[in-house]
Protein backbone atom coordinates (compact mmCIF):
# COMPACT_ATOMS: atom_id res chain seq x y z
CA UNK A 1 0.00 0.00 0.00
CA UNK A 2 1.21 3.28 -0.88
CA UNK A 3 1.41 6.01 1.74
CA UNK A 4 -1.79 7.20 2.77
CA UNK A 5 -2.84 11.04 1.81
CA UNK A 6 -4.69 12.42 4.85
CA UNK A 7 -5.74 15.30 3.16
CA UNK A 8 -7.24 13.59 0.37
CA UNK A 9 -8.88 11.02 3.07
CA UNK A 10 -10.27 13.58 4.85
CA UNK A 11 -11.51 15.32 2.26
CA UNK A 12 -13.37 11.71 0.72
CA UNK A 13 -15.07 10.85 4.22
CA UNK A 14 -16.82 14.32 3.49
CA UNK A 15 -18.34 13.17 0.42
CA UNK A 16 -18.75 9.92 1.23
CA UNK A 17 -20.91 10.45 4.61
CA UNK A 18 -22.48 13.53 2.06
CA UNK A 19 -23.49 10.89 -0.85
CA UNK A 20 -24.51 8.10 1.71
CA UNK A 21 -27.03 8.62 4.96
CA UNK A 22 -27.56 12.52 4.04
CA UNK A 23 -27.83 12.30 0.34
CA UNK A 24 -30.24 9.57 0.65
CA UNK A 25 -27.86 7.00 -0.60
CA UNK A 26 -28.76 3.78 -1.94
CA UNK A 27 -29.21 0.29 0.28
CA UNK A 28 -26.69 -2.18 -0.49
CA UNK A 29 -27.76 -5.80 0.79
CA UNK A 30 -26.90 -6.40 4.49
CA UNK A 31 -23.20 -7.36 4.82
CA UNK A 32 -24.40 -8.70 8.57
CA UNK A 33 -27.74 -10.02 9.59
CA UNK A 34 -30.49 -7.21 10.47
CA UNK A 35 -28.02 -4.32 9.07
CA UNK A 36 -28.59 -1.40 6.85
CA UNK A 37 -25.88 -0.64 4.84
CA UNK A 38 -24.60 2.17 2.33
CA UNK A 39 -21.71 2.19 0.46
CA UNK A 40 -19.39 5.05 -1.54
CA UNK A 41 -16.69 4.81 -3.23
CA UNK A 42 -13.74 6.51 -5.59
CA UNK A 43 -10.72 4.51 -6.11
CA UNK A 44 -8.55 4.26 -3.94
CA UNK A 45 -11.10 5.00 -1.74
CA UNK A 46 -13.91 2.77 -0.57
CA UNK A 47 -16.50 3.68 2.31
CA UNK A 48 -19.00 1.48 4.30
CA UNK A 49 -21.69 2.28 6.76
CA UNK A 50 -23.09 -0.39 8.36
CA UNK A 51 -25.94 0.08 11.31
CA UNK A 52 -28.14 -1.55 13.30
CA UNK A 53 -31.63 -0.16 14.54
CA UNK A 54 -34.44 3.07 13.53
CA UNK A 55 -35.07 5.13 16.47
CA UNK A 56 -32.46 4.03 18.91
CA UNK A 57 -29.10 2.46 16.53
CA UNK A 58 -25.53 1.76 16.41
CA UNK A 59 -22.79 1.41 14.20
CA UNK A 60 -19.79 1.82 12.07
CA UNK A 61 -18.22 3.58 9.38
CA UNK A 62 -15.01 2.16 7.62
CA UNK A 63 -12.59 3.73 5.02
CA UNK A 64 -10.34 1.35 3.07
CA UNK A 65 -7.63 2.34 1.17
CA UNK A 66 -6.41 0.22 -1.74
CA UNK A 67 -8.41 -2.69 0.05
CA UNK A 68 -6.96 -2.42 3.71
CA UNK A 69 -8.98 -0.94 6.32
CA UNK A 70 -7.73 3.15 7.41
CA UNK A 71 -9.92 4.62 9.29
CA UNK A 72 -13.35 4.01 11.25
CA UNK A 73 -16.19 5.64 13.11
CA UNK A 74 -18.45 4.05 15.91
CA UNK A 75 -22.02 5.67 16.88
CA UNK A 76 -24.65 5.27 19.29
CA UNK A 77 -28.12 7.63 19.03
CA UNK A 78 -31.16 7.79 20.60
CA UNK A 79 -34.19 9.54 20.96
CA UNK A 80 -34.74 11.18 24.44
CA UNK A 81 -38.09 12.03 24.22
CA UNK A 82 -40.32 10.08 21.86
CA UNK A 83 -43.29 11.99 22.87
CA UNK A 84 -42.05 15.46 21.13
CA UNK A 85 -40.03 13.79 18.37
CA UNK A 86 -39.99 10.84 16.15
CA UNK A 87 -37.39 9.05 14.22
CA UNK A 88 -38.28 10.36 11.08
CA UNK A 89 -38.36 13.87 12.43
CA UNK A 90 -34.82 13.75 13.91
CA UNK A 91 -33.21 12.45 10.61
CA UNK A 92 -34.99 15.41 8.79
CA UNK A 93 -33.17 17.26 10.87
CA UNK A 94 -29.68 15.37 11.09
CA UNK A 95 -29.37 15.08 7.16
CA UNK A 96 -30.47 18.99 6.77
CA UNK A 97 -27.86 19.92 9.42
CA UNK A 98 -25.19 17.67 8.30
CA UNK A 99 -25.52 18.84 4.80
CA UNK A 100 -24.27 22.34 5.71
CA UNK A 101 -21.26 21.43 7.63
CA UNK A 102 -20.28 19.05 4.43
CA UNK A 103 -21.00 22.35 2.43
CA UNK A 104 -18.27 23.47 4.78
CA UNK A 105 -16.09 20.88 3.73
CA UNK A 106 -15.69 19.44 7.13
CA UNK A 107 -17.82 16.41 9.46
CA UNK A 108 -16.78 17.51 12.65
CA UNK A 109 -17.82 19.73 16.03
CA UNK A 110 -18.39 22.99 16.89
CA UNK A 111 -22.09 23.15 14.83
CA UNK A 112 -24.93 24.56 15.20
CA UNK A 113 -27.85 24.86 12.73
CA UNK A 114 -31.51 25.90 13.50
CA UNK A 115 -34.15 23.89 11.72
CA UNK A 116 -38.23 24.11 12.11
CA UNK A 117 -37.76 21.01 13.97
CA UNK A 118 -35.39 21.53 16.42
CA UNK A 119 -31.91 23.02 17.09
CA UNK A 120 -29.20 20.65 15.75
CA UNK A 121 -25.38 20.57 17.87
CA UNK A 122 -22.65 18.95 17.33
CA UNK A 123 -19.18 18.96 19.59
CA UNK A 124 -15.80 17.17 19.49
CA UNK A 125 -12.58 16.53 20.71
CA UNK A 126 -9.63 15.87 18.78
CA UNK A 127 -9.76 15.93 14.50
CA UNK A 128 -10.31 12.85 12.16
CA UNK A 129 -6.97 11.26 12.68
CA UNK A 130 -8.52 10.63 16.80
CA UNK A 131 -11.91 11.73 18.07
CA UNK A 132 -14.34 11.75 20.17
CA UNK A 133 -17.46 14.05 20.08
CA UNK A 134 -21.47 14.32 20.31
CA UNK A 135 -24.48 15.70 18.53
CA UNK A 136 -28.14 16.08 19.94
CA UNK A 137 -30.96 18.37 19.05
CA UNK A 138 -32.75 20.25 21.07
CA UNK A 139 -36.34 21.75 20.72
CA UNK A 140 -36.92 24.95 23.25
CA UNK A 141 -33.82 24.26 24.77
CA UNK A 142 -34.38 20.74 26.01
CA UNK A 143 -32.46 17.91 24.09
CA UNK A 144 -34.73 15.88 22.89
CA UNK A 145 -31.94 13.25 20.88
CA UNK A 146 -28.88 12.96 21.28
CA UNK A 147 -25.54 10.86 19.62
CA UNK A 148 -22.30 9.72 20.76
CA UNK A 149 -19.16 8.67 18.22
CA UNK A 150 -15.83 8.33 18.31
CA UNK A 151 -13.00 6.88 15.86
CA UNK A 152 -9.81 7.79 13.89
CA UNK A 153 -7.10 6.46 11.73
CA UNK A 154 -6.50 2.48 11.52
CA UNK A 155 -2.94 1.21 11.56
CA UNK A 156 -1.34 -2.08 11.78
Amino acid sequence: MTELPLETLQQFIVRAKAASYVGGGAHIPSCRPGSHDLEFGEAPFAYLDSYFGGTDFIGEEVVHYQGQPVWAMNYYGRILEPARITGSETGQVIKESLSRMYQEGRFLGGFEYATVLGDYHDCNEGDFISFSGREWITQNGRAVYELYYHGGLIKD
